[in-house]
C-alpha cells in the first residue's frame, strides 16, 4: 500500500506552511480565533479536500462511461463536531441541467460520490456525510 504524508510546519502564530510532494498550502485560524487569516482553517481544508475528492471521483467515474457531465461543482457545507453531536458534511454536486442524464446515471452518479477516498475515510469515522445532487441551466 502506498503511504502518503503531509508535513506542517509553524510559520508564526497559528500559521503553518503546509507541504504535500511538491505542493505548499498554508493553514492559519480566522482573526476572531487568534490567527491572522492568512489561509484557510485546517477544517476548511478537509471540506476542500471532501469536495474536490468527490469531484475528481465522479468525473473520472463519467469519463470511463464516456458520460459528458458538463461542469461539475461540488460544494461541501460543514458543521464541526460538538459534545453532543458528531461532525456533519453536506456535500451537493451541480451539473448543467441541459446535459442530459438518466434517472439511473443520476443514482450511479451519488453511488460513486460516496466511494471517493475522503468520503470513505470519513465514514469510516464518527462523521456523517450527507451527498444531493443538484441540476442547473447554464
Amino acid at each position: 500500500m502506498e503511504t502518503r504524508s503531509a508535513v506542517a510546519r509553524r510559520r508564526r502564530g497559528y500559521q503553518h506552511d503546509i507541504e504535500l510532494r511538491d505542493h505548499r498550502l498554508i493553514a492559519d485560524e480566522p482573526e476572531d480565533h487568534g490567527g491572522d487569516d492568512a489561509g484557510p482553517r485546517p477544517t476548511e481544508l478537509l471540506a476542500a479536500s471532501l469536495a474536490s475528492c468527490t469531484a475528481i471521483t465522479i468525473e473520472m467515474y463519467a469519463d470511463r462511461k464516456e458520460w459528458d457531465l458538463g461542469e461539475v461543482e461540488v460544494t461541501v457545507v460543514y458543521e464541526p463536531s460538538s459534545a453532543e453531536r458528531p461532525a456533519h458534511f453536506d456535500v451537493t454536486i451541480r451539473t448543467p441541467l441541459e446535459e442530459s442524464l438518466t434517472d439511473e446515471q443520476r443514482e450511479r452518479i451519488l453511488v460513486i460520490a460516496g466511494k471517493c477516498p475522503v468520503h470513505r475515510t470519513l465514514k469510516a469515522q464518527d462523521v456523517e456525510i450527507t451527498d444531493a445532487l443538484e441540476m442547473f441551466e447554464e
